[in-house]
């Protein structure tokens, strides 16, 4: 059983959101963002469905994060993410001063740990290999299903 608000809790609530971006043919990326152990802010993938290339889980989150709190800064929250950010999104949580990322399939050619491994903010804490295999499975069944 997952106790409330551990990152395995947290992080299947991030899969419910992949699964959803899996449903439409987006690639499936899930991500919901925690403040004060409530979230309060889910998103997918939606880069298909917007024709917008940078409508990416934790863009679309932050997005909505910022909106429930009324601030742009996102310091006392964690992310959550099925897949290892991109650069793009890694940078704009450095705005955001995210203070925590979680997140469970890494992403070895594209993650930004390999393409920008600075650009989150000094004081953003991370936690990878949450899931890693559910998150990493729903992507590899979404890519044998596109071949």
């Amino acid at each position: 059983m997952l106790s409330l608000y551990s990152d395995e809790y947290f992080m299947k609530e991030a899969l419910k959101e992949a699964k959803i971006a899996f449903q439409k043919e987006e690639v499936p990326v899930g991500a919901v963002i925690v403040f004060n152990n409530t979230i309060i802010a889910r998103a997918h993938n939606l880069t298909e469905t917007l024709t917008d290339v940078t409508a990416h889980a934790e863009m679309q989150a932050f997005t909505a994060a910022a909106n429930t709190l009324g601030n742009k800064f996102l310091q006392e929250c964690v992310l959550y993410v099925s897949l290892e950010p991109c650069s793009m999104c890694a940078g704009a949580s450095y705005w955001t001063q995210l203070g925590k990322i979680v997140f469970g399939a890494s992403d070895p050619k594209r993650g930004y740990q390999k393409v920008s491994p600075k650009s989150l903010h000094p004081k953003t804490k991370v936690v990878s290999g949450i899931l890693e295999k559910e998150c990493g499975d729903l992507l590899k069944l979404f890519f044998e299903q596109k071949r």
